[in-house]
């Protein structure tokens, strides 16, 4: 039963593909680049309005300071800080909602990549192919460039 565990490991046919080569290469990756900057610039754009808002408040705030109460120091102050956390606040979401688009976006190319990849794999009967992207896999036995074998099957040059 060894022998026959060997053998089968034997015809195991392994290949490599550089993933992110493939997607940098794909038409749709620039629509999508575009798609995800064009996004990420409307909350760029207000937090710089939030961000030149709190400047000038500040500054505001810094050449009247001398001659505020400590009640309205204490208020302008706070309204500062309100105003910085509302601002880093806004960021973060604007991060996390990029996060999620761009997830959103990339899902569908991804997808059609890795399936392309999957009918190559079976045609050519591999068993196993490793995103050389990765350069994770620091020993491995030789395998096969799958890279012009995909594009191929996704119509690029």
């Amino acid at each position: 039963m060894l022998a026959g565990g060997f053998v089968a490991n034997a015809q195991s046919k392994i290949g490599h593909i550089n993933f992110n080569a493939v997607i940098d290469i794909m038409p749709d990756t620039k629509t999508v680049s575009a798609t995800l900057q064009a996004y990420q610039k409307t909350f760029m754009d207000q937090l710089g309005i939030m961000q030149n808002d709190l400047q000038t408040k500040a500054a505001d705030y810094e050449s009247k300071k001398a001659t505020m109460t400590d009640a309205v120091r204490q208020l302008k102050e706070g309204e500062l800080q309100d105003l910085q956390k509302r601002a880093q606040d806004y960021q973060a979401n604007a991060a996390q909602k990029v996060d999620a688009k761009k997830e959103e976006l990339v899902k569908p190319l991804f997808d059609k990549v890795r399936a392309a990849i999957a009918l190559v794999a079976k045609e050519k009967g591999y068993s196993y192919v490793i995103d050389s992207s990765q350069n994770e896999l620091l020993v491995s036995p030789d395998g096969d460039d799958l890279l012009a074998a995909v594009k191929l099957k996704l119509g690029l040059k």
